[in-house]
Formats: C-alpha cells, sequence, structure tokens
C-alpha cells in the first residue's frame, strides 16, 4: 500500500499544488490515478529541497537555479530509477513551474534549460486481427450475466471499431449514443474534442447491450454501467480483458489500450493516412501518430520471418 502523499512546503505552495491538483482532474480531466502519479512525483521535488533547506516558499522555487534543478535530477537519478520514471518525474515538475507562470504566481526561466533523458522508442502493442475478433467473442463468455457480456464487448467495440482510450467510452452518457447518429463526439485529453465515425456494428453492439440491461435510461445517465448502477469503472473491463487473454494464451500486452493501438495499426495496414488516424486518435502531434509505422514495418518483418525460416 503506498504511503500517503505529503509536502513539507509553507502554505503558499500547498495552496499552489491544490490548485494545481484541482487543475489536472477538472480542466484536463486527467484520472485519478493520474493525477495521484502526478502528485507522487511532484512531492519528491518538493521534499527534497525542503530536507535540505527546511523551507520552501513559492519565492524559493522561483529562485532555483540549473544547478539546483540539476542536483534533484540527479539525486533521483541515483535511485535507480528507469529512463521513463525519470523523465515522467522531470515532465511532471517542469509542468507545475509552466502552471505556476501561466496563473502568475512563480516565474522561473532556468527551468527551461532542463532537458529530459533520451528514452528508448516503444512501439505501442498491437493484437492480431484475429485475436482481436476472438477477444470480442470472448466477452460474453467470461461475463456473469449476458447484460455484462454485451456490455463489455460494446466496450470492446468502441476500444477496437473507434479507437476510443478506455476512459473516453466510459465516460460516454446516453445522450451521447442516441443523438449520435453515425458520429460521436467524444472528450479526449486536455477537454479537446472529436468526432469519430460510429461504425454499423459499433452501433449495434451497443443497441444489443441497451436492450440486454432493460434499463430506463437517461440522456445523462452513464452509458456503461456497473452491477450497482453506477458508472462503469476501467477495472472492471481491465479485469474481464485479462480473463480472456488467460483463456485464449494471448500475452500480457493485450489490455484495453492495446485494442486501440490495434485499431490504428490496422488502418495503416488498410492503406489509411496518418492524417486521418490522427485525427480520429485525437493526437495532438503527428509524430505520435508515426509510431505505428514502425510497427506495421515490424509486423511485416516478422511476417516476412516467419515466412522464410519455416
Amino acid at each position: 500500500m503506498k504511503s500517503k502523499i505529503c509536502y513539507k512546503a509553507q502554505d503558499d505552495v500547498l495552496a499552489a499544488i491544490k490548485s494545481w491538483e484541482n487543475h489536472l482532474a477538472v480542466e484536463k480531466r486527467f484520472s485519478a490515478h493520474t493525477v495521484s502519479a502526478y502528485m507522487r512525483d511532484l512531492s519528491f521535488f518538493i521534499n527534497y529541497f525542503a530536507d535540505k533547506e527546511n523551507f520552501v516558499d513559492l519565492d524559493f522555487l522561483g529562485n532555483l537555479d540549473v544547478r539546483e534543478f540539476r542536483s534533484f535530477i540527479s539525486y533521483r537519478a541515483e535511485k535507480k530509477l528507469q529512463k521513463s520514471s525519470l523523465a515522467r518525474q522531470i515532465s511532471v515538475f517542469k509542468n507545475f513551474f509552466k502552471w505556476l507562470n501561466k496563473n502568475h504566481m512563480v516565474k522561473n526561466s532556468a527551468i527551461s534549460l532542463i532537458s529530459s533523458p533520451k528514452l528508448n522508442k516503444v512501439l505501442p502493442k498491437a493484437v492480431d486481427v484475429d485475436d482481436t475478433f476472438d477477444i470480442i467473442k470472448q466477452a460474453q463468455v467470461v461475463a456473469s450475466s449476458d447484460w455484462q457480456g454485451q456490455r463489455d464487448r460494446a466496450v470492446f467495440m468502441l476500444l477496437y471499431g473507434c479507437g476510443l482510450r478506455i476512459s473516453e467510452a466510459l465516460s460516454l452518457n446516453y445522450g451521447d449514443f442516441i443523438n449520435s447518429e453515425n458520429f460521436l463526439k467524444i472528450k479526449g485529453k486536455g477537454n479537446k474534442e472529436r468526432i469519430v465515425p460510429l461504425l454499423p456494428i459499433v452501433k449495434e453492439s451497443i443497441n444489443a447491450y441497451i436492450l440486454a440491461v432493460a434499463q430506463n435510461f437517461q440522456p445523462d445517465d452513464a452509458l456503461f454501467i456497473g452491477a450497482h448502477g453506477d458508472r462503469l469503472c476501467p477495472r472492471i473491463i481491465q479485469r474481464q480483458l485479462q480473463k480472456i487473454r488467460i483463456r485464449l494464451g494471448l500475452p500480457d500486452t493485450v489490455t484495453p489500450h492495446a485494442l486501440r493501438h490495434s485499431f490504428a495499426t490496422h488502418l495503416l495496414a488498410q492503406g489509411t493516412d496518418l492524417r486521418s488516424i490522427q485525427e480520429l486518435l485525437g493526437h495532438e502531434n503527428l509524430a505520435t501518430t508515426e509510431r505505428y509505422t514502425d510497427v506495421e514495418f515490424a509486423t511485416l518483418k516478422k511476417e516476412y520471418d516467419k515466412a522464410y525460416t519455416s
């Protein structure tokens, strides 16, 4: 069990941290898990200087120089953190200072001189087309009831058929669907909206779930609900997919997010251009979408090697 997050700082810093936390949760719409991770990473930064100086207020943060920022980075690196974890912690305190500056609390130009460690390129883990449809078929097999199986199948179809993040799928309300016709308006990261096509097969799966659950939905009600009628949480879908993964003998990389990766990878394999995939996924930068070209080349090489070594 993780320890409680605390900050050894003065009241003005504590108030700023609380406001930033609210900004991440409400305005940026980050998940509770992500916000908690940000806060814990920030506590490492704040408490490092508090332990050294015994006094951290906003003026102190504004006067930190490059050497002091780098001393924190060196201290964390000595903890044998993975590069990705260290890069995340650097990103967190840089974003905190950026927010402080934007809100006229602290201006520290030294932060712009801080860079993150270069990370190894990690390719998205896509699922084979046949395995993807096997997963969708298994949703009703592992479920506790018919309506829950229909629900899980509909969620999987949204992840794979529309490329949604699990948080985006589970944040949908009934009104978003019944008023959608052939398109869904999705609110993604940073409250950015995008329009995604709602394929007939996806629409049919959602309608089958609505019919099976026999719930008197109102427009503002959560579309996907749990056993007790409240909004479905991601952990339920993650757990159901884990059961399916074990049942089918699939690797640990098969997660709900892998279905979104599969959506993009399979579109690319069919010749869809990167700009269109970028829009469908809601990526801010094309460079993020370009990772899927490497996935496709890696898949082709794997198939080539298999064909000529068997």
